[in-house]
């Protein structure tokens, strides 16, 4: 049988001194599902997240990423995945054109491919009439979607997304969340972290972390059906307030 989890996280720690930022959380996403990881401002999302994707190592605990494991393959990681953050994804001091040509070379993209990956982009985005334009110049909601495209040019098995849609109008967070089920549909799998509860209807399965610990994983209909709700914010609050 074809192993169909793309991450599988058993007991996954991180802890700062006496802080335990993750406390030993248990998962699984699959191949081309939209997984999002959900959780109020500080509840550890980001932290788990900077484990998975390489850049922070474990205190303790097994996750493997695309096959790999977290431990000892933290560079094969990172070349099977595609990230994008709310803070960073872009260089504002680059044009559109100039910034998918530096990713795609980071990303090991031949001059050939980059061309034809940033072609194919500026069509699909309507980006004509601002490629030549300073990012940095542009409104956020540009901005993401761009950054986006750009953690997808090397047709990453998963793309990570932290707080993608932070800032921006709703209108835009629609058209991101296009974006992001036409790449799903395509076969990668997104990782999505977020504090809005209203965009865990959009995803496949949800899990709810809550200082540091997962307290709930489920669809967003049975998680809805379980704590008897309409929404996922009243899930979230029920279960914020169970917790206290």
């Amino acid at each position: 049988m074809i192993e169909t989890n793309v991450i599988q996280v058993e007991n996954l720690t991180k802890k700062f001194g006496d802080f335990i930022a993750v406390n030993a959380i248990t998962f699984e996403v699959k191949r081309g599902e939209i997984f999002g990881f959900l959780g109020a401002n500080g509840a550890g999302k980001t932290t788990a997240m900077k484990m998975l994707i390489g850049i922070s190592s474990p205190t303790s605990g097994n996750a493997k990423v695309a096959d790999f494991d977290v431990f000892t393959n933290s560079e094969d990681i990172k070349k099977n995945i595609g990230y994008m953050s709310q803070k960073f994804a872009l260089y504002d001091d680059l044009t559109v054109k100039e910034n998918i040509t530096f990713f795609g070379g980071i990303y090991g993209l031949s001059r050939k491919k980059i061309e034809e990956k940033r072609q194919l982009l500026v069509e699909e985005l309507g980006l004509q009439n601002i490629v030549n334009e300073l990012v940095g110049s542009l409104p956020l909601g540009w901005k993401q979607k761009i950054a986006f495209s750009v953690a997808l040019l090397h047709e990453p098995k998963i793309v990570f997304l932290d707080e993608p849609t932070g800032g921006v109008d709703p209108i835009t967070r629609r058209q991101f969340w296009e974006m992001i089920y036409k790449a799903s549909n395509n076969g990668t799998t997104v990782f999505v972290t977020t504090h809005y509860m209203d965009e865990a209807e959009y995803c496949d399965r949800v899990s709810i972390m809550v200082e540091g610990k997962i307290e709930a994983l489920d669809t967003p209909k049975k998680l809805k059906e379980k704590f008897k709700v309409n929404s996922m914010n009243d899930v979230f609050l029920k279960l914020a307030r169970n917790i206290e």
